[in-house]
């Protein structure tokens, strides 16, 4: 690209890398934001009741501790009842878990077998830490066996036309062997075999930063009742959200308690006769995956699932947990105190919405100045509600992540998340290639840095732009050496 058609508010690259290191891989929360005086003061109460300390300590009923579950029923159906329909959601559909990935786990362990399963379909670019989690239920790829299988996005959020045409060919074949019987698990009372996992996030995805349209997520259940599966949503970022018109988040003065779209589990809890429809077996077709992880910390290892009752109570009955416990037992008083008290609901209206818009505001308006004049996009751009952690960038003409993730580090001390690290692994499939985009992340770092950090991007980016058109298709090999070269920023 000619240096003439490239706009951009850009000096030219410094001789020497800045000396602090910029991290935009890393998707944790900011410690800055976490509740640390509220956990003090809940942790206090708590252990100050003995008949709360002492159930505490033991350990607790297989479903959870049931004040947090009857707590998270009045919150999510405070937060989700207008877009969920308005019906009151029972504690009964709810099972404490150790957090999303534990609680992917334990999914995978009742509800899958790696045999009668067909495939796991993930929603690509798919959460990277997720594949291994996977793997060790026995889905890995691997020569011939092709078990994990990537699923496209476009603008609307998970393509369910293409879920649904490869489904129906993944049948017919199964149908041509023969495939008709549990191969690995016996039959258990209060677990069930689907056919089919479907992995995604629904709401401000990880890495894409995609929204899925309510029509779209409608077309999903109907699509997982069609066809025996199990729709998996992590939904950890939905409380996380805020309007994209900053003078109307200034206005507002904090952030909203209501969601503006239903999660695939409300619509499988109410559209079309629900779970209770005629001819269902009433385990339903969508488990929405939750965490304080996000709104809380990572250290509190601590979530929930919901399902139908039915559902929930098959997690409850995971070996695990039948054998230690119910999962994050002492944690979890500490968690239903916080929600009793509205201290947690608080939180997130006052204090994280507010600071993670700011965060995005910041970078998009970066991106803006620095990035998209080069030709870079970002999708869904015109939406009017944003939210979690991440942004997906598009980089511009013929560039690779692998050189921009290379070069931004070594000349720019900025780090950023190549496009291949989430890339459904043993799937070449061109649904699955993303070797021309990358993920920035706006949780971690300081508010003062995200500006900064997208400027050395675009830095980074221009002199790319400048070299010779095809040098970028040098370093396809290097993929797997740059995903290394960012772990340790995770």
């Amino acid at each position: 690209m000619p240096d003439s058609v490239v706009p951009s508010p850009l000096t030219s690259q410094d001789a020497a890398p800045p000396s602090r290191l910029i991290n935009l891989v890393r998707g944790w929360p900011a410690p800055s934001l976490f509740p640390i005086p509220l956990l003090q003061r809940a942790t206090a109460a708590t252990l100050a009741n003995p008949d709360i300390a002492n159930s505490a300590f033991a350990y607790g009923p297989d479903p959870g501790h049931e004040p947090l579950r009857r707590a998270l029923a009045e919150w999510l159906t405070s937060f989700y009842g207008p877009a969920g329909g308005g019906s009151k959601i029972s504690y009964k559909r709810i099972a404490i878990t150790g957090g999303a990935s534990q609680s992917l786990g334990n999914i995978l362990s009742v509800y899958s077998d790696p045999e009668w399963t067909r495939k796991i379909w993930l929603v690509a670019p798919a959460y990277f830490l997720s594949f291994r989690i996977f793997e060790d239920a026995g889905f890995a790829n691997f020569g011939d066996r092709q078990k994990m299988v990537a699923v496209p996005e476009d603008d609307e959020g998970v393509d369910v036309e293409s879920l649904r045409r490869h489904i129906e060919e993944c049948e017919k074949r199964a149908q041509k062997e023969g495939d008709h019987t549990p191969g690995v698990k016996p039959s258990r009372p209060w677990a069930k075999i689907y056919k089919h996992i479907i992995y995604c996030v629904p709401t401000f995805a990880n890495p894409s930063s995609r929204t899925t349209s309510l029509k779209r997520r409608k077309e999903l259940v109907r699509c997982a009742r069609d066809f025996d599966a199990l729709v998996v949503c992590d939904d950890v970022y939905d409380f996380l959200s805020f309007p994209t018109n900053e003078k109307q988040m200034e206005k507002q003065q904090g952030g909203t308690d209501k969601a503006s779209l239903p999660r695939p589990v409300d619509l499988d809890r109410t559209i079309d006769g629900g779970t209770e429809r005629a001819g269902a077996d009433g385990f339903g077709n969508v488990v929405s995956n939750g965490s304080f992880t996000k709104i809380g910390g990572p250290g509190l290892r601590c979530g929930w699932i919901e399902g139908t009752e039915k559902f929930a109570f098959g997690i409850a009955e995971t070996g695990t947990t039948k054998s230690g416990g119910a999962p994050s037992q002492l944690v979890s008083t500490f968690m239903a105190d916080l929600l009793e008290t509205g201290d947690l609901q608080n939180h997130v209206l006052s204090v994280l919405q507010p600071a993670y818009a700011r965060r995005f505001f910041k970078m998009v308006s970066a991106i803006e100045k620095y990035l998209l004049p080069l030709g870079a996009t970002m999708p869904q751009s015109e939406r009017q509600v944003a939210g979690g952690y991440f942004i997906w960038i598009s980089l511009p003409g013929h560039l690779l992540s692998t050189d921009v993730v290379q070069r931004a580090k070594i000349d720019q001390n900025v780090v950023v998340a190549p496009g291949e690290m989430f890339q459904i692994p043993g799937d070449e499939s061109e649904v699955n290639r993303f070797q021309r985009q990358i993920r920035l992340c706006f949780a971690w770092e300081d508010e003062d840095q995200l500006s900064e950090g997208v400027m050395r991007l675009g830095k980074v980016i221009q002199e790319l732009l400048k070299e010779a058109p095809q040098k970028g298709l040098q370093h396809k090999t290097e993929s797997s050496q740059n995903r290394e070269s960012v772990e340790k920023f995770w």
